[in-house]
């Protein structure tokens, strides 16, 4: 299901860079803006409002098919899918596409919110639902709503920012018993580390805040954390 009109504008991104740096607009203008983000999350509402047990999956764009993480992160989406769960990424190539792919393959449900870039970024072909988004926070508002945890594989600043936002919200008590999965324990050692010794031991962070990050290594313990985590979701739910 694509996002129609409301993600559509070729000029979208220049007039949100003059948002973001002049201080006073037209209230006409304020007006239209926000008429499109309201069209825009009423219409990912609907695209995915079926989606109940989802797991969002992060990694980078850049890892290509072959590599071994491409490898785990499909194999991942496949025991996920295996297990229940809807695979929601961004849509994109690289580990989101390893990912959408273990989810099609595996006959489960393969999201993708796509976002537009300056440079194009073409929906994967192993999505078999889409939406298309103009405005990053709508977008990450999705990814949150319609998971029961996430997966974050190797990746780069995009990556990273949806870590540390869904450790934000989880610090502040926004989203409870919502893992936050690292998978590959080589690559997230020195992130962890300088966690421990350059936030938690200079009281930047709360004793015990680093533990709100699990690892993972195999596909298998990403499933069994957020079987977990989704079983204790639906007990505080109900």
């Amino acid at each position: 299901m694509a996002g129609s009109d409301v993600a559509n504008g070729g000029d979208g991104g220049r007039h949100d860079e003059r948002l973001l740096r002049v201080p006073v607009d037209k209230e006409s203008d304020d007006e239209r803006r926000l008429d499109r983000i309201r069209k825009e999350i009423d219409g990912a509402f609907h695209a995915l409002r079926d989606v109940d047990e989802g797991v969002s999956i992060f990694g980078s764009a850049r890892v290509e098919k072959g590599h071994r993480w491409y490898e785990l992160c499909r194999e991942t989406a496949a025991c996920l899918t295996h297990h229940g769960y809807t695979v929601i990424t961004g849509g994109g190539p690289g580990l989101m596409e390893a990912a959408n792919r273990g989810a099609a393959e595996a006959d489960g449900l393969s999201v993708g919110l796509n976002i537009e870039l300056p440079h194009e970024q073409s929906i994967n072909r192993y999505v078999n639902r889409q939406f298309q988004f103009h405005y990053f926070f709508a977008r990450k508002l999705m990814f949150v709503r319609y998971a029961r945890a996430f997966v974050i594989m190797p990746g780069g600043f995009g990556t990273l920012d949806e870590l540390f936002e869904a450790l934000t919200l989880i610090q502040t008590h926004r989203i409870y018993h919502f893992p936050v999965i690292l998978v590959d324990s080589e690559f997230w050692d020195p992130l962890l580390e300088w966690i421990d010794r350059g936030l938690e031991d200079h009281g930047l962070i709360s004793p015990g805040d680093k533990e709100l990050v699990v690892v993972a290594d195999e596909p298998m313990q990403v499933c069994k954390h957020v079987m977990r985590a989704s079983e204790m979701q639906r007990a505080l739910a109900g």
